[in-house]
């Protein structure tokens, strides 16, 4: 007897109907699994180039990240497995410089659609104190001592900041430069699949729109402020400073886990007097400990500005632009917007 029959043929249409939801719901719902063939395999990285390649790729591409949530990125180091996966990618987006370990695998991977978002804009030298100042001779003075600065700091510092002879990675953090990378990426997309090439210009105008957006409101939040100097534990942010007319004076250059000299503490210590800094401000995915130690000893406050080398729960928002605007609103209320 074919025990087949006794259920009856709705039911078995049913049953099928539901799995291809499911299948359906699968493919829309998960695309980080990468076992859709239509979507464009995309390997980023870390948070700032999957940020990227998520809103400009958009419904068209599956996004897997290098780096997982929580993870200095500057420590990463490869499982066998992500490396066979970035030979697999059908795209990949990095920085080169950041992360010497995906540099590597990158090298080796062999994949056409590679890349380096350091080359979609210009990259420049910032040591742990970097101003907006860029004219005239006192900014050539300021300009030398950043460079000094940041030998000094970058010694041994463990990592690889670009062949350009200690280019500051983290463009990312000026809405202007991660614009031009994103203009590139863009580009590149519509190259690497040009079936989708109309929806990759929408998505990257509209998200170029938005970083615009972001930069008018740092211009105009950070316009009219007590001091313009901040203090940091991670120089990460000589480019936004750089863009905001600020200066950014790093504890210990860009190396977030470096532990200062006692030289260098001395020197803020007269440097937050000078300048009337009032915040010490440490990130999300680093160590608080040198940033409280050195605002107990000189009577500052503490507060967070996050570099977004990745987005966890304790983010002050929950994508690039909500963590900016935290940055912002952190600035100024340390710098003394008025």
């Amino acid at each position: 007897m074919n025990v087949r029959r006794l259920i009856p043929t709705t039911a078995v249409a049913g049953a099928v109907a539901l799995s291809l939801t499911a299948l359906s719901a699968c493919s829309t719902s998960d695309a980080a699994d990468g076992g859709n063939g239509d979507k464009l395999k995309v390997t980023a990285s870390f948070y700032p180039m999957q940020f990227l390649t998520e809103r400009i790729g958009g419904e068209h591409v599956a996004v897997t990240s290098l780096t997982k949530p929580g993870v200095e990125p500057h420590d990463l180091e490869l499982t066998p497995r992500q490396i066979g996966s970035i030979s697999e990618s059908d795209y990949v987006l990095y920085l080169k410089g950041i992360q010497p370990a995906v540099d590597d695998a990158i090298k080796q991977s062999g994949v056409k659609n590679t890349v380096d978002a350091a080359t979609l804009t210009t990259l420049e030298n910032h040591g742990s104190e970097v101003s907006g100042h860029d004219h005239g001779h006192e900014g050539e003075e300021e300009h030398g001592h950043e460079e000094e600065s940041h030998e000094e700091h970058s010694e041994g510092d463990g990592h690889n900041h670009g062949e350009e002879g200690g280019a500051d990675p983290h463009i990312w953090l000026d809405p202007v430069k991660y614009a031009e990378v994103a203009k590139g990426v863009g580009k590149s997309l519509e190259k690497a699949d040009p079936d989708h090439a109309a929806d990759y210009k929408k998505n990257t105008d509209a998200l170029v729109a938005e970083l615009g957006e972001l930069n008018t409101a740092y211009e105009t939040g950070l316009k009219s402020t007590s001091t313009k100097t901040f203090i940091t534990t991670h120089s990460a942010f000589g480019y936004l400073a750089e863009r905001y007319g600020l200066t950014q004076q790093g504890i210990a250059g860009i190396d977030p886990e470096a532990e200062p000299s006692p030289a260098r503490i001395q020197e803020i210590h007269t440097i937050a007097e000078k300048e009337k800094a009032t915040t010490v401000f440490f990130e999300t995915l680093a160590s608080d400990r040198t940033a409280k130690t050195l605002a107990k000893d000189t009577g500052l406050k503490t507060g967070v500005l996050d570099p977004l080398e990745g987005i966890t729960d304790k983010s002050q928002g929950a994508d690039y632009i909500e963590v900016m605007e935290s940055n912002l609103a952190a600035l100024q209320k340390a710098l003394g917007a008025k």
